[in-house]
């Protein structure tokens, strides 16, 4: 199994946490024939797996991501009976041929044998990838209204919110006001893969 090193995650959710760091060191290597930077980069053993999945579609990732997951929600959390339901941070990238959030949570469901509503938390207003928006409170601003509660299933819920990877948390506290808000939900718990170094 993939070695861990959970992170706890503060923010408007009740409790949450990253499995581990993304990466260990990356380092300035040189530059492409077009100008771009280069970089060594070594991860963590899920941060690797994370990266392979994301970036080289290896769904061999898959399996051992989720043996990780599944055994620090059961095992380490204990909050697995806790829980009525999954859902994820809608993706930002949908032009992937894999999707890593859908398809971790939809294993998180399974082995935990918890409801998945895939189509309950909705993005409403097209944001851009915020990997490139540095400010904090900027990040905020163009998250403000851009995710919806569809229906009312989540109504009294204990809701595991799954992203794959934490950089700020704005994404997750704008999703996180939206289920109380909106979703009437009776409890946000946060699951993310991996944790950048610094915040941004």
């Amino acid at each position: 199994m993939l070695s861990i090193n959970p992170i706890q995650l503060r923010g408007n959710w009740e409790k949450g946490y990253a499995l581990d760091k993304h990466t260990v060191s990356s380092e300035l290597i040189g530059y492409d024939e077009f100008g771009r930077e280069r970089f060594d980069t070594e991860r963590t053993e899920i941060g690797e797996a994370l990266f392979r999945l994301k970036y080289r579609a290896a769904r061999s990732a898959i399996s051992d991501i989720l043996d990780a997951a599944a055994s620090f929600l059961t095992d380490t959390w204990r909050i697995s009976g806790k829980l009525d339901c999954v859902v994820y941070v809608p993706p930002s990238n949908t032009g992937r041929s894999i999707q890593p959030v859908i398809e971790i949570a939809k294993g998180i469901s399974e082995r935990l044998k918890i409801l998945l509503y895939e189509h309950s938390l909705i993005k409403i207003k097209e944001t851009p990838e915020l990997k490139n928006v540095y400010e904090y409170d900027e990040r905020l601003k163009l998250l403000e209204c851009a995710f919806g509660v569809r229906g009312s299933t989540l109504k009294g819920k204990r809701v595991l919110l799954f992203d794959d990877l934490y950089r700020s948390g704005a994404t997750l506290e704008a999703i996180t006001k939206v289920l109380y808000k909106e979703g009437s939900v009776k409890a946000v718990y946060v699951l993310c893969l991996t944790k950048t170094r610094s915040k941004s």
